[in-house]
């Protein structure tokens, strides 16, 4: 890699502005919701266990339970008293000299200590002939094993994912407090935008950020809201967003911030509690953050591929972390580059690429540009080249962002 000198002057850092949109977005309010309903969710307060898990002895294993010096001398015959399936609350005592028929998951009777497999037996149901001998505990699920009552069933910010779900309801949980889903506002501006499906203009474009946006805030566990083909007109843009606030979390926007005429976000916002402000990255440098009649505001570039890599680096973290995730960053890996690549002096450059683990390679997709989604949509990582670095060779290692697919 080739290094150019640092200057302590300029745009804000990734880092600076990453920690500044984190800052805006609080933890959200703790509620209670179903346990089927909590998928994707964080665990807001610890689970006791209000039984044991299992609650009951019971059988490992659909076969026969006996007491296991009855059989030490297998094979024997032991008559059949009683069957016992799963679901039943009357079980009889076992007595000596004497088997139980028994399915799995059912409650091992008094008396019991062992449960035969029926592969090791002729399978009677008058009486049975055992012919294997078994030590005592064997194909005995012991209750508490798994979870002892009143023991922490699940943490507080536990993730919730099907087997922390799948638990909660083991132990008998109806609800779980966990942190609301965040609620976010995305709000497309550009006259030039249609609606995908109508026919083009010249100049007219298709519409695709609030669809990129929104997906990526339900891909968190957030809840998005999404107000597209606002014309570029300040009052008009205003009164969208207040007419839309109440109930908000947090305002996204796309577009309407770089340096040139008509930027009707910059414009509408800029002296109402929201600052604009250049980081030093590619793509994606024009950013914006603050709060409009207290409602947080983040502002994203136009460009559909500074607005997602924006998105990514910014607001995805932010979410997740209101949400109550302790792991908030992708993971990361180094990578051998394939093929080399050229970064701006002074600029943290994000390039697509193709991650591949076996080889521990990853090679860039498409070039640099803002607007080549495509090239966005076919990576599965981004490449992270430092700001001081302006060359960096094939062969060369880098970070790799692992954004997944």
């Amino acid at each position: 890699m080739t290094p150019v000198a640092h200057t302590s002057t300029g745009p804000r850092s990734v880092d600076e502005h990453r920690d500044a949109v984190a800052a805006l977005v609080g933890p959200l309010p703790v509620i209670t919701r179903p346990v089927a309903e909590c998928l994707g969710l964080v665990l807001a307060e610890d689970v006791l266990a209000p039984v044991a898990l299992p609650p009951f002895d019971n059988s490992a294993m659909d076969g026969y339970a006996v007491r296991a010096a009855d059989v030490a001398a297998a094979p024997v015959s032991l008559p059949v008293e009683a069957d016992i399936p799963a679901g039943r609350t009357d079980v009889p005592v076992l007595r000596p000299g004497s088997a139980h028929r028994i399915m799995t998951g059912a409650p091992l009777p008094a008396g019991a200590d062992a449960v035969v497999q029926v592969e090791l037996t002729d399978a009677g149901t008058v009486s049975v002939e055992i012919r294997s001998p078994v030590a005592p505990g064997t194909h005995v699920r012991r209750a508490g094993e798994d979870v002892a009552k009143g023991a922490v069933v699940l943490a507080a910010g536990t993730p919730l994912r099907p087997p922390q779900l799948g638990l909660a309801a083991a132990a008998g949980q109806a609800g779980l407090p966990v942190r609301r889903p965040a609620r976010v506002l995305v709000l497309s501006t550009g006259s030039e935008l249609v609606e995908p499906g109508e026919p083009l203009l010249p100049g007219q474009i298709y519409e695709s950020n609030s669809v990129l946006l929104a997906a990526a805030v339900r891909e968190t566990g957030g809840e998005a809201t999404v107000l597209r083909f606002v014309p570029d007109d300040v009052d008009t843009f205003l009164a969208a967003v207040r007419s839309h606030a109440a109930g908000v979390d947090l305002l996204v926007t796309s577009g309407g911030v770089s340096a040139g005429a008509f930027e009707v976000v910059k414009e509408a916002l800029s002296g109402r509690g929201v600052d604009f402000v250049r980081v030093a990255m590619q793509p994606g440098g024009p950013q914006g953050l603050g709060r409009l009649d207290g409602l947080p505001v983040v502002t994203l570039p136009g460009n559909p591929v500074s607005a997602a890599l924006s998105f990514e680096l910014f607001v995805r973290p932010a979410l997740l972390g209101a949400m109550g995730h302790s792991v908030v960053e992708r993971a990361r890996a180094r990578a051998w580059l394939a093929s080399p690549l050229r970064s701006p002096a002074g600029k943290r450059q994000f390039r697509r690429g193709r991650y591949e683990a076996g080889t521990v390679e990853v090679t860039p997709v498409g070039g640099p540009g803002s607007h080549l989604l495509a090239s966005f949509a076919a990576s599965n990582s981004l490449i992270e080249i430092p700001e001081p670095v302006t060359e960096v060779g094939a062969g060369e290692e880098v970070d790799v962002i692992l954004l997944g697919g």
